[in-house]
This record gives C-alpha cells, structure tokens and sequence, in this order.
C-alpha cells in the first residue's frame, strides 16, 4: 500500500463577505453572503501522472474546498454556492463535463445539532457559470460540520461557526484538478428557495 501525501494550505487567509469584499492572497472579488467573516481551505492530494520519460511525474490535485467558520443560523435556507478561477479568470471546470464550473448546497433550513455527511440531504448540485442546473452524474460529495474541530483553523466547530467541504471527485477518477491551477475561489449565497434544483442520478 503507497503513501499519498495530502496537503491542506490557506487558499484565502480572510474572506469578508456581506457588503464587503472577497479578501484573497491573490486579490479580491466583491460579493453579497448572509455571514461577515468566513475562510476558505483548500485540500490537495497527490495525483499520479506518469509519462514516458518520468514514471514519478504527478501534481498535487484539488481534493476539497472548505468554507469555514460559516454562521449556519444566519445562512439559514440559503444555497452556497464555490467555483475556482485560474491565472486567466477562467472558471476552472469542476464536474464530469465541461459546462460543470459551480458546485451548489443548500444550507437547512433547520440548524442542525449533528453533522451531515449525506451529499442528497444538502441538495449537492453541478451549475453552469451563468447558475442554471446540471443534471446527471454526480461525482462530487460534500459535508456540513457542526460539532468537532475546523478544517482551516481546528477551532471548535458549533451553528455558528460551521465548516461546509465540498469534495471535488473523491475517487480521484475524472476530475482531477492541478491546485497550481487555481488563483482564486469565489463564494456565494443565493436566496432563492424556490429556485429548481438539479437532482442527480445514481
């Protein structure tokens, strides 16, 4: 059985949102959310690459995007919403097919007491850049956290300051992203309740 390292860095160090403006190392992306202050984590893995002249040839490939300290009271019903950007201001494609460039969440509307790790109960969802739903197969999961430690800083985790992590493609067999690839995250609530969502295929 190998060894497969497995990297968490500070993607952006201070993210203020509400009427403020997205903080990232590498710059700043204004933004409208239902919390203050949250933090964003990013996980990376090694991915094996061979090629024919380095058998050892590989990146480390985007594992999960953590949104951290996320008041979970405030975001009540609202849909969170990640998508990465690269050196260009591309979004990067994070699903089976190229149109996938959001992963989406619904926040309960019901704070919850326990942690949920069920992608279906937080109504997981691939979009399009532009919002509209994408149907289909779905290889990415994703988790709320209310009781143990964060992701980003291993504070104590409660309602108030939740840790939601949307794992890429945890079989690591499609979706493999280069984390060098990635110059910024951006986060977004929406408050749009009725709005339809995409419900994806076994």
């Amino acid at each position: 059985m190998g060894f497969i390292p497995f990297l968490l860095s500070t993607f952006a160090a201070s993210v203020t949102v509400g009427n403020g403006a997205l903080e990232f190392g590498q710059g700043s992306q204004q933004a409208i959310a239902c919390d203050s202050k949250i933090y964003i984590a990013m996980g990376e893995e090694w991915h094996a690459n061979p090629s024919a002249t380095d058998p050892s040839a590989g990146y480390f490939r985007v594992r999960a995007i953590t949104v951290s300290n996320l008041d979970l009271q405030s975001c009540a019903g609202k849909k969170l919403r990640i998508r990465l950007i690269n050196g260009t201001s591309q979004e990067i494609g994070i699903g089976p097919i190229p149109e996938a460039k959001v992963l989406q969440v619904t926040i309960p509307a019901i704070v919850p007491v326990s942690n949920i790790g069920d992608s279906t109960a937080l109504l997981l969802s691939y979009l399009t850049g532009t919002g509209t739903p994408i149907s289909g197969t779905l290889l990415a999961s994703a988790a709320l956290s209310v009781s143990g430690t964060s992701i980003y800083d291993g504070s104590v985790l409660n309602a108030n300051s939740a840790d939601v992590t949307f794992f890429i493609d945890p079989a690591a067999t499609t979706v493999n992203i280069d984390g060098q690839s990635v110059f910024r995250t951006t986060v977004e609530t929406i408050d749009n309740p009725s709005a339809q969502v995409a419900t994806p295929t076994p």
